[in-house]
This record gives structure tokens, sequence and C-alpha cells, in this order.
């Protein structure tokens, strides 16, 4: 990594606090910018503040901090808001300190909220919980920045007495809360804006979008590697620039390794949207709302910027954070870290026996799955049914699908999806949001079972199962990243991702869309580990 005290970069530098571009010459000293110069440099490169993930859990990318820093830096991204509600969901507040730690091992910006809602809801098991009281022990903390995302939008609705001592926490320590409130509109979402909080990455349509905003909300545009929504919304930087940032929310390793939010910024100014706009919006913005202390090319500025060829192609070809450059020409400059692996995991192995469910009606309720979105419809059906169990109607991609708790022992539950297609073996993950409990669908109770038992093996992790073939990607801490090297994790994960898509799956990222079949404050139907659940009544239901 470049250490040198003194170093100047020239080109065409994108100043996103005034609004211009102009050729010129910067001279860093330690960790800082002290002069910009205007003048003529003959350089055609481009020099710009680094992108900012507004929005991110780290744990999707089943990647360490650090490790996930070594491939985002490729990318020419220095800062992460980074909810680390997944791990606090299995490890409490010792999770959240495990990721800061780890993160404060690399020179890269992580800024990590207080997890608002841990466990999501009542209605299911996690490894801990995080009330009032631990909530604000975290809001304490200088490393903390703000209340991460306030997914009891019906608890701050009716005025639920906990969530209110979190919000209030929050403003007690002048922190920002972020919101997660799925087609809020109206005098609800109107509401819940003035609880005092403040951002939205859950929109999925324009008109949500719009009604948030002139309730003086801020939006993110996400596009992860499930929750896709850059096209519904990017036309809000014609009129609404300063109310809108960049965010991925959940990304998988193998996307990780092909971009980050940098590809949001090409495909924006592609659109022909003016580039200096597109760059305030994933810098300036987020900067602002969160109080960053990442540089914006400005005298006196921490030295995070990135050099680029131009403002279309957009290949970064360096990255430097505090002044020390991070990653040159596609490489990183980030050394891997050694790392602990906690873990919570508790289950045992199960048995076919323990999955079969016998049917009670002519119909059931089946989960209906969209690529790209993380919610689901209700669909009724007549179920396929071999001596007295409810199997998988593979013809009419009508699947099972099976969560079970890991933290204690507990039957599985039990429930029906549409829309994964797959025509041969089955698929399980420790991922499963937001209690990390185990998810499994597949064709044939025999490999359902036998791909949650190889997780159950392994403490944690992805897998693959097709007759004879079966496949995991262990995921040592928490049951939700590997401690190992992110571009190896990258290439496994990769790997099972292309063998489901073999297997018949249509769906652009199966393992995501799995892991989102259990999220209950998602509507419309979703599996815990205690039962299927209406999200809309927000309420158990029958199958």
């Amino acid at each position: 990594m470049n250490n040198q005290k003194s170093y100047t970069v020239s080109g065409n530098i994108v100043d996103i606090v005034n609004k211009e571009i102009f050729q010129g010459t910067i001279t860093v000293e330690g960790n800082k910018i002290i002069s910009l110069k205007k003048e003529q440099t003959g350089s055609t490169k481009y020099i710009a503040p680094g992108f900012i993930d507004a929005h991110v859990h780290i744990e999707s990318s089943m990647l360490l901090p650090s490790e996930f820093a070594r491939l985002a830096v490729i990318h020419g991204t220095v800062a992460t808001v980074s909810d680390p509600h997944e791990i606090a969901n299995v490890l409490g507040i010792d999770g959240v300190k495990f990721m800061i730690n780890n993160g404060d091992k690399v020179p890269f910006k992580f800024y990590f909220g207080a997890p608002s809602c841990v466990p999501a809801t009542p209605f299911e098991t996690s490894g801990a919980s995080l009330g009032p009281e631990e909530v604000e022990e975290l809001l304490k903390m200088n490393k903390i920045k703000y209340l991460s995302e306030m997914m009891n939008f019906p608890g701050v609705l009716f005025g639920d007495e906990e969530v209110k001592k979190k919000l209030d926490v929050a403003k007690k320590y002048n922190k920002v809360i972020d919101g997660h409130a799925p087609g809020l509109k109206g005098d609800d979402a109107k509401r819940y804006i003035e609880a005092g909080i403040s951002t939205d990455h859950e929109c999925f349509t324009i008109e949500e979008a719009l009604d948030k905003i002139s309730y003086g909300m801020k939006i993110l545009i996400r596009e992860g590697s499930a929750a896709k929504n850059f096209d519904a919304l990017i036309e809000l930087l014609d009129n609404h620039s300063d109310q809108i940032m960049f965010c991925s929310d959940d990304k998988h390793p193998n996307d990780l390794v092909d971009g980050h939010i940098n590809l949001l910024v090409k495909r924006a100014i592609a659109m022909g949207y003016d580039p200096v706009k597109v760059l305030r919006t994933c810098i300036y913005n987020p900067v602002m709302h969160y109080g960053l202390d990442v540089g914006l090319l400005q005298q006196g500025d921490n030295a995070d910027f990135i050099v680029l060829d131009n403002l279309a192609d957009l290949n970064i070809l360096e990255t430097y954070i505090d002044g020390v450059k991070v990653a040159e020409d596609g490489k990183s400059l980030i050394p891997h870290i050694n790392e602990s692996t906690p873990n919570n995991f508790k289950a045992t192995k199960i048995s076919v026996e323990e999955i079969k469910i016998a049917p009670t009606d002519d119909s059931i309720k089946v989960i209906k799955a969209f690529d790209g979105q993380l919610i689901t419809e209700s669909i009724s059906v007549k179920p396929m049914v071999e001596n007295g169990n409810i199997v998988s109607d593979i013809q009419n991609d009508i699947l099972k699908l099976v969560v079970m708790n890991r933290y204690e022992a507990a039957p599985p539950a039990i429930g029906f999806i549409n829309n994964f297609n797959l025509k041969q073996g089955a698929m399980a993950s420790t991922v499963a949001h937001d209690s990390h409990n185990i998810i499994a669908v597949g064709t044939s109770d025999e490999e359902i079972v036998k791909a949650v038992n190889l997780l159950i093996e392994t403490k944690g992790g992805v897998s693959v199962v097709n007759g004879e073939y079966n496949s995991v990607l262990p995921l040592a801490v928490a049951g939700l990243m590997s401690a190992d090297n992110g571009f190896e994790v990258a290439g496994k994960y990769d790997m099972l991702d292309k063998k489901i898509k073999e297997m018949g799956s249509k769906l652009s990222a199966p393992y995501m869309t799995l892991s989102f079949m259990a999220l209950l404050v998602i509507p419309a139907l979703k599996l815990s580990d205690k039962g299927l659940f209406d999200g809309n009544k927000f309420e158990f239901t029958a199958v």
C-alpha cells in the first residue's frame, strides 16, 4: 500500500460540493488533502470522491467486514453505512462489537448502526434480543452512527412502548434514525416519518417514494442481489436529487466481485444524467445525512478519493482512503486478516419423518415469490399428496419449504412455495432473515433433509444437494460469514449458484430470494421457524 507522506494526483477534478469539474492537482500529506490547485495538467483522468453505500448488511456478502472492504475498494467504494442486525440476531451486542473490531483492522470506513429490531418480530426465534437498554449501550458508542432500520412500522404507528423508547434514545444521543416501511403511504407514512424516521430503502414504486419525499423523508435507491429498485426509482434524480442516495442493502459475494455502487453510477450517467449530480447523490448526500467523516475532495478533507479513466466507462484506476492507496487497476491492496469465528448453533440433525405434513383441507396456502423483490403473494392450490404426506409438486412448481430453529430443539416449520422452479434436488441456508434459522427448499423430502443436515454438520453455511451430488459453503462466523479469502468465497458461492440454476431455478439470486422467505415484516406470506405467517394481518395462519 501507498504510505508515502506527501504526493500529488493530477487530472480532471470532480468537485461535487461546488458542482463543477476542472483541471487541477491535489496534494496529499498524511491522511489529508492539503491543497487543491486549479491548473492545466494535460491528464485525461478524473479524480472524484469515493463512493458510499448508504445502507448495507455486510453479513449478506457472506464476508467479514475486512474481506468486504478488500472487494469493495476495487470498485471505488470507500465507506458503508452498515446495519449489523444480521449478526445481532445471532450473537447480540457481542456480534455488533465483533463487526466493529474486525472493520477497524483494515483501511476502510465502516459506519455501523445500533440494530433497532432484534428480533424483527416476536413470531420467530432469534439467538439474541436487544431491548432499549442494549440499544442505548450501543448508541452511547462513538463508533455507532445511527439507529438502524426501524422495521416495526406497526409498532411506530400504534405507539408501542418499547419502540418509542428506542426512538427516544436515538434522539437523546442525536443519532439519525433509519426506516424500513414497504408500501407505507399517506397519513401512515406521515406519522411514521414524524416519529423521527429519516430514510427508507424499501420503496418499489415511484408513487410511494414521492409520497414519502413529500413528508421530508430521504429515499435510498436499492439495487442488491435480490431486491432491485433502480429502474423503478431512478427518475427521482430529475427533481429530487438532494433527497436520494444509492445503496445495495444485500449483496452476495459473487455480485460484489463484479461491482458495487459504481455500477449504479455508471447506469445513471449512461441514461443521460449529469455526472456531478449522480455523484452527489451517492457521496455528498450520505456524508451530510449521517455526518460521516468521509472526504469530499476539498482542501483540509480526509484524502478519500478515486481516480477514473473517464465519466462514461467509469473504470476505477485507483482508490485512496485516508491518503492510503487501497486498490489499483482492479487489484485490492488490502491484506487478508485472520479472524476468530464466533457462532451460536445448537441444532441437531433431522429425519424425513419430521418434515412430513398431512393435508387438512382440499387446498393449501402457498408463498408466491418474485424475482428481484422481497414482497410475496399468497396463492391457494390443490396439494400433491403421497401416502398421507403433502410433497413437492415439481410439475406445477409447488415446492416444500422448511424453516428450522437453530438455537434450540424444536420441530421444523413447513410451508410451500411457488416460483423457485427447481426440477431436481434441494438447497438450504443459515442466512434466513432476520433470525437466521435454517431455511431449505427442494423437490423431495429426502434431499431437503440432506441439505439441512449438511449445514448442521458445518454449523452454518449454504448447501446444495442433487441426488448423489452435494456441496457446502461453510459460514463459520455466526452461520452468516466466512473468515476465508473473499475472492475464494465468491468463487465457491458462484459455483453453488450456477448449480442451482442448472437444477431449474430461474431466479437471478436463488439463495438471496430463499433467505427472505423467512422475513416476516415484508408481506404477504412468509415462513418462520414457528409457522406460516400472514404479513398483512401480522399473525400466524394455517397451511
